[in-house]
């Protein structure tokens, strides 16, 4: 029997994912409206006569009270029609509607269709010019967290709208009685009739629906993505879509997640870098409730600092960032922190093979403030310590993170929050020599609603980033330090203009401190003790933005972010020639200024609804980037400088345009299409032989240039029933043009790959059981390998041509995963959760590297490092 290689096997694997999510999507394709009977009603009341058509089709309905104790009769023979077809007919002269609502059919009134004598102006919008505005929170009745992206739908009508990261949400509507319906992911639909004669405020608490929760695994954060909305490039994360994606030792990981969407691209083998249509690891801007993050990975890149524990919501923007946003060149990954429970004390945790955590969330007072302590470590270490062996007892590796939070509710119009993260990583040998380095942040944030239409957000942020290397010998001893600081104070203002414009507006400062090196130095090292200078600045941005909506078919989105980066004294700033060599320098004191970058970053956007289902969108974005991570690797590491701009190192800028097409299929499916060109200023990237850790300002090490990305996304996902999961595919191309570098031609980024491609799946046996499978294909990373070597004094020596002009093998691996439920009730949950991480065993290059053969030195080995085969894991999860 022919052996089956590994693509082909991988290929299989794939056409049978895609086989079976098309065999479930045609199992419930049909809509009960779709369905076929024969009736005979006379002079029916109308909730007997939808049970009559529930006992002959089985079609389910739902309605509110006012619909069942409704005196409104019906009466219709139909043979062999629809019941799209027999509704239609029987509404026709009624003031009442019909829709699909999560596979049911949904009644209610139709205020169009109500009759003026019977209802009067108050029922009948259309009768009224006054407006008033309907306002309020919305929030889960189980814990008290607000609920981000909410839907807020005007029943029987095209208005919606949704709340904030806050949970804030504002509509104006004309005088009249309306039904609403508030809808969240796995929550019941909240329903309500209100007459609105006044601005009034509506609070929604959403109570948890377990059986939306029991039988959809992957869900988007509302029911269906909103084609209406001119946001393009957006990706909302669900925590439980984390936690049923099998990864690496079976820790749940947001950015390992994120890379298995189209657009989104590893940086490589376990690690936690990720390059975001055509940029670099530096070029995304994350922030954890608005703090920077500057470097979001554990264990050199295998693990991400967020704990899933913590996380409330993640959104990812890859293009037409909305203008509040600034600083990140490629995309903004905005991470939100759970409030805490104000409603009862909990406790939920996990125990795996490397790492364990815990968290504990409560009221502080029931109802009015609640806190969060989140903690995770891994203990690879203790492990360790079980060897005979001293130099492997006394290895130091290990990682931990806290998370906490704590928040206030002042008043009707006031709530106040807290929130902190501090994680830190450990990697020593016999307290001799080794690496650490960590990240903290603090946010105090302050929502005030001044009015039904105005919403406020000030917050106070601190980040701070550094890392300390160490050797020492029984005679020397050599520290590096190095670290970024950053004070930051904001302000940000919604205003809910009216039913067609919501304003946003607001400015942002930040104070950045940057340490690029310390070296400490004892005894013969051959190093000398020294301090870079500091770099200090200040970054201000102010901005504005409405959204638009022009027609009931088409939304814009328009907007204006105005930067200024200003670099201060005191230090010595250079001035260099062609070939990188000092030339002269000025001297400035502290508090002197050296130099401002003005820069103007318009945003526009736009929807245009196609039908009920689809839209086709078009976006513009400017960016700019005033903060550098200067790294010789094609991923980020914890030892690479960050660097502010200075008067030779220019603000990055980048163009986007983006054109895309979005579909709603079903209840189920949404299939997401985007093209995108992006245009970059200012690129960074090394001389040929530099060394970024030379005591020469590191400006004389680098060149400049322009780069450019373009490519498409593709997203088919399917968010409800046994089976879900998405298909993501991305064709794209990464190219940079650097005077110096490659002759001066268009070379390939270091990140650059052709194809990507992702294949999730997750299947629910049963109440007890459910199963997950991920398989990834990619084009292999950019590389420069030698071109040829000579020889002298015995010695070999490669020769290298053209940068990036080569590839690493292509990637690819299939991961497993499975869920057993072992106990749940109100009281209690545990479950236990199994992964097999490179499932077989695919032989991925960490790296490659070249010596000379022992055997004949004149000859070259290429030597293949692979770093995961087979790796198991398994979890216990508690909660209660």
């Amino acid at each position: 029997m022919k052996k089956l290689e590994p693509v082909g096997f991988l290929t299989f694997i794939a056409v049978v994912l895609l086989f079976l999510i098309v065999l479930q999507s045609r199992a419930h394709a049909q809509s009960p409206l779709d369905k076929k009977l024969s009736i005979s009603l006379k002079n029916e009341q109308l909730k007997k006569a939808l049970d009559k058509i529930t006992s002959i089709s089985g079609a389910k309905f739902t309605f509110n009270e006012q619909i069942a104790s409704s005196s409104i009769k019906i009466s219709i023979t139909a043979r062999d029609k629809s019941l799209k077809e027999i509704l239609t007919l029987a509404f026709a002269d009624k003031p009442l509607q019909f829709s699909i609502l999560d596979k049911e059919v949904f009644i209610r009134l139709d205020p169009e269709k109500t009759k003026k004598d019977e209802a009067g102006p108050a029922a009948n919008p259309a009768q009224s010019k006054e407006k008033y505005t309907l306002s309020g929170t919305v929030k889960s009745q189980s814990t008290g967290e607000t609920l981000i992206a909410a839907t807020i739908r005007i029943v029987g009508a095209n208005l919606a709208t949704a709340s904030n990261e806050y949970g804030f949400y504002s509509i104006t509507l004309i005088k009249g009685s309306y039904d609403l319906e508030i809808s969240a992911v796995g929550s019941k639909t909240y329903r309500v009739r209100i007459d609105l004669k006044e601005n009034t405020n509506l609070n929604a608490t959403l109570t948890d629906d377990q059986n939306l929760l029991e039988t959809v695994t992957i869900n988007s954060t509302s029911a269906q993505r909103n084609i209406g909305n001119p946001q393009m490039g957006m990706e909302r994360l669900s925590i439980s879509e984390t936690k049923l994606v099998p990864v690496l030792m079976g820790e749940p990981d947001l950015i390992k997640t994120l890379q298995l969407l189209p657009g989104v691209k590893t940086a490589g083998e376990g690690n936690g870098g990720m390059f975001v249509r055509g940029g670099t690891a530096d070029q995304n801007m994350i922030l954890l409730d608005e703090a920077p993050v500057y470097n979001a990975s554990h264990l050199l890149g295998f693990f991400s600092t967020f704990n899933s524990d913590a996380i409330k919501n993640v959104t990812l923007y890859k293009s037409g960032m909305p203008a509040q946003y600034g600083g990140g060149l490629s995309s903004v990954l905005d991470v939100k922190m759970n409030d805490g429970n104000n409603q009862k004390l909990g406790v939920s945790g996990g125990i795996g093979l490397i790492a364990a955590r815990l968290n504990v969330e409560g009221p502080i007072q029931k109802d009015k403030s609640s806190f969060l302590i989140s903690a995770r470590r891994t203990y690879a270490d203790m492990f360790l310590k079980l060897s005979s062996d001293t130099s492997i007892n006394n290895t130091q590796l290990y990682f931990y993170d806290v998370n906490a939070k704590a928040n206030y509710i002042l008043g009707d119009k006031d709530r106040l929050f807290l929130s902190g993260y501090f994680g830190k990583d450990v990697l020593a040998s016999d307290n001799l020599s080794g690496i650490n380095w960590g990240n903290a942040t603090a946010t105090m944030r302050w929502n005030h609603v001044f009015n039904n239409k105005l919403f406020s957000n000030t917050s106070v942020i601190f980040s701070n980033y550094n890392y300390k290397v160490q050797a020492n010998t029984d005679e020397n001893s050599l520290t590096l330090f190095s670290q970024i600081r950053d004070w930051n104070v904001k302000e940000d203002i919604q205003w809910y203009a009216n039913e067609q414009n919501t304003i946003s507006f607001g400015l942002n400062s930040i104070f950045h401190t940057i340490k690029p090196g310390e070296v400490q130095a004892t005894g013969n090292s051959g190093f000398i003790s020294q301090n870079l200078q500091n770099r200090y600045s200040l970054e201000n941005a102010v901005y504005v933005s409405n959204t638009w909506k022009a027609s009931s078919a088409l939304t814009l989105t328009y907007g204006l972010r105005v930067s200024a980066f200003t670099i201060l004294g005191p230090g010595d700033y250079y001035s260099i020639n062609q070939a990188g060599d000092i030339i002269g320098s000025t001297a400035y004191k502290r508090g002197e200024l050296v130099k401002t970058y003005v820069n103007l970053e318009p945003r526009l956007a736009a929807a245009l609804q196609v039908g009920e289902w689809a839209s086709v969108k078009a976006s513009y974005v400017r960016n700019v980037q005033n903060l550098h991570l200067i790294s010789n690797s094609n991923a980020a590491s914890p030892t690479d400088r960050w660097v502010a701009s200075t008067n030779i190192i220019k603000p990055e800028l980048s163009d986007q345009v983006s054109l895309g097409y979005y579909r709603n299929i079903g209840s189920a499916y949404e299939l997401t299409v985007e093209t995108y060109y992006k245009t970059l200023k200012n690129q960074i990237d090394y001389r040929n032989g530099a060394d970024i850790f030379t005591n020469r300002p590191i400006e004389t090490q680098l060149l400049f240039g322009k780069g450019r990305a373009y490519g498409m996304e593709l997203l088919l996902k399917k968010k409800a029933g046994r089976l879900s999961g998405w298909l993501g595919y991305t064709l794209s191309k990464t190219e940079r043009k650097i005077d110096g570098i490659n002759n001066n031609q268009w070379y390939n980024a270091r990140q650059d790959k052709t194809h990507d491609v992702s294949v999730v799946s997750v299947y629910k046996l049963s109440q007890k059981w459910s199963v997950s499978a991920n398989w990834v294909y990619s084009t292999g990373n950019a590389v420069t390998f030698p071109n040829g070597k000579y020889r002298l004094l015995g010695q070999s020596y490669f020769y290298f041509s053209e940068r990036n002009a080569d590839r690493m093998p292509a990637y690819h691996r299939l991961d497993l995963g499975a869920t057993r439920m072992l106990k749940q009730n109100k009281k209690f949950s545990s479950e236990l959760s199994f992964s097999l991480y490179n499932a077989y065993g695919r032989k991925n290059p960490f790296r490659i590297t070249f010596q000379d053969s022992e055997s004949d030195p004149n000859r070259t080995e290429a030597i293949r490092t692979t770093l995961f085969r087979f790796i198991p894991s398994v979890s216990y999860n508690f909660k209660f």
